[in-house]
């Protein structure tokens, strides 16, 4: 008996300090990052000792930087609980990924609170806790879009899947664009007349930018820099342009983003030659991954936006939505919070599908595009009368860029025209078997719906006619 317990000593000592080395070593892979190597090793410590603070801490930040947030919160949850105060942050980062923001900013608080009485430096969690403050604004703003289709496709050719109008103008590659290999991970949009471009490239610090170029005789102008307003904090890339000139959309990964790369949009103000704040265009559009490359064709009023969320690192999604008249957000205190989260995550499209024949007749004119033929066989793309000897079926017929201009913002006003209508024709219906308290409410929307309606109205016809006249006055 004394020899098999002497060999058993010897037995659990080298356990002991086999398992004391291996600790070392995972504990050496988590300070260098390397947290796919040492993640194992942590798994195993904490099976055999699953209420040890530290064990469960290291092994939340493991999970938590694989791609294992639902297991990582489970784990940094128990280490904060063990009093290990070091998981606060880490816990709030998962909780964030998430879409848990009011307990991302609680334990930010919490742990910035901790460090103030220990009157230790708390300047790189400030942000992180605006910017999780600024998250859970946004999820009281999750826009009411309807998703119609959704795709995984390989992040380099992702334009690939993009198909828009030739009016909607073109969206390429860096590369295929310039024709060079640079690898550059940046898109060029041209406009529908040829005339100017804007692309994202690299400025002398190595900094993603988006510049804009015009073409005057046949000659491309040097680059021009986007104003700061634009590129000023981060990188700025995927530039898109609306037919109207002035409205740009583009992705950057700036302080003001929820994560990586957000989509933004803003507005060129012709009266002070500049452009306006740009303002994050929110969920479920954003999210705590890159979003980006956001593109409406107004002439088929479809949209696309690309989201690497919960995809391989090679891989990007791919989301064709319809673009709203105006923008409507869910009941943030009406809405349960978990279905929000849902739709702000953009869990299932068919959660945010209201109106099968609007989600069947987007799919019809998706499916139409997909169908089109190249534009040197198309019969025609429109029909517009110019005089009495005159019609025009193609971009191409118009001699004046200022009649084109015209033309291109009518169509883009009638389409709008067309949207309004059928949302006023909609809240009509509703208004006629609604009750008195319903129906009260739906009076103010109806008469501004009215109204707005009117104004397009007059906005098609002046702009049929300043086309016209101007493509005459060309002609003569």
């Amino acid at each position: 008996m004394k020899k098999q317990h002497f060999i058993f000593l010897l037995a659990t000592l080298a356990f002991g300090g086999l398992s004391a080395q291996t600790l070392e070593e995972a504990q050496a892979f988590y300070n260098k990052g390397n947290y796919e190597k040492a993640k194992p090793i942590f798994a195993k410590y904490i099976k055999t000792n699953p209420a040890n603070g530290n064990y469960n801490l290291w092994y939340g930040v493991c999970c938590l930087k694989t791609g294992e947030t639902s297991e990582a919160v489970k784990y940094l949850e128990s280490a904060v609980k063990k009093r290990v105060s070091e998981g606060k942050p880490y816990l709030a980062e998962a909780y964030n990924e998430m879409y848990r923001f009011n307990d991302a900013v609680s334990s930010y608080e919490e742990y910035i609170s901790e460090l103030d009485k220990r009157k230790k430096p708390t300047n790189d969690l400030v942000p992180q806790l605006e910017k999780s403050k600024n998250n859970l604004r946004m999820l009281k703003g999750v826009e009411q879009v309807c998703i119609i289709d959704s795709f995984v496709i390989d992040k380099k050719r992702f334009l690939e899947a993009y198909k828009i109008s030739s009016e909607s103008g073109k969206v390429m590659m860096y590369d295929e664009y310039f024709q060079t290999n640079s690898g550059r991970q940046a898109t060029v949009y041209e406009t529908e007349i040829g005339n100017k471009i804007y692309y994202g490239d690299k400025q002398a610090n190595g900094k993603l930018s988006i510049f804009s170029r015009n073409k005057l005789d046949g000659e491309w102008s040097k680059p021009n820099p986007l104003p700061d307003v634009i590129n000023g904090a981060g990188n700025a890339n995927y530039p898109y342009v609306l037919t109207d000139g002035l409205t740009i959309y583009y992705a950057a990964d700036g302080k003001e983003s929820i994560g990586g790369y957000d989509i933004f949009v803003t507005r060129y103000n012709t009266d002070t030659d500049s452009y306006l704040t740009p303002e994050n265009v929110g969920m479920p559009f954003n999210s705590p991954y890159n979003d980006y490359m956001f593109v409406i064709d107004e002439f088929n009023n479809l949209g696309w936006f690309a989201s690497d969320r919960y995809q391989p690192e090679d891989k990007v999604c791919i989301y064709v939505f319809i673009p709203n008249a105006t923008k409507k957000v869910y009941n943030y205190e009406e809405t349960d919070p978990q279905r929000l989260i849902r739709l702000a995550q953009i869990h299932s499209i068919k959660d945010t599908w209201k109106d099968k024949n609007e989600v069947n007749e987007a799919k019809k004119r998706m499916q139409s595009i997909d169908n089109e033929k190249p534009q040197s066989e198309r019969t025609y793309d429109f029909e517009f009368i110019i005089n009495d000897r005159l019609t025009y079926h193609q971009q191409s017929d118009f001699h004046s860029p200022q009649a084109k201009s015209l033309f291109n913002k009518y169509r883009q006003a009638a389409k709008e025209l067309e949207q309004q209508q059928t949302e006023l024709n909609k809240l009509r219906e509703t208004y006629a078997t609604a009750g008195e308290g319903k129906k009260a409410e739906l009076t103010p929307l109806i008469l501004k719906l009215e109204k707005q309606v009117d104004q397009l109205v007059e906005e098609t016809k002046k702009l049929t006619i300043e086309a016209r006249n101007t493509e005459v006055q060309t002609l003569k």
